[in-house]
């Protein structure tokens, strides 16, 4: 059975930090690209991050370069989303994607991230 599970969302106050995980099982991980993505009140499901199999590459969104960092361990079966310097405008649910480069796409049930004072 595949999971993807986050955990590590909260409530921060601006400019504090968060990280997320995703431990990921049922599939055979490092073939994989693993991204998170994230969802607004009101808003569409957006892209934040995801890193290729094999880390071969890394991208972000232009509004969390700088701020927000991407690893993955696949010994663990583990994604990470590092979040610094949060702002109110990073309120959102983030969930976690797997896709194979083919016909399969995973999605967790999300973690929510609130930012403020």
């Amino acid at each position: 059975q595949v999971q993807l599970v986050e955990s590590g969302g909260g409530l921060v106050q601006p400019g504090g930090s968060l990280r997320l995980s995703c431990a990921a099982s049922g599939f055979v991980f490092s073939g994989y690209a693993m991204s998170w993505y994230r969802q607004a009140p009101g808003k569409e499901r957006e892209f934040v991050a995801g890193i290729r199999r094999a880390d071969t590459g890394i991208e972000y969104r232009d509004a969390v370069k700088g701020r927000f960092t991407s690893d993955r361990d696949n010994a663990q079966n583990t994604v990470y989303l590092e979040m610094h310097l949060l702002k109110p405008a990073d309120t959102a649910v983030y969930y976690c994607h797997a896709w194979n480069y083919s016909q399969h796409v995973y999605w967790g049930q999300g973690t929510q991230v609130t930012v403020s004072s």
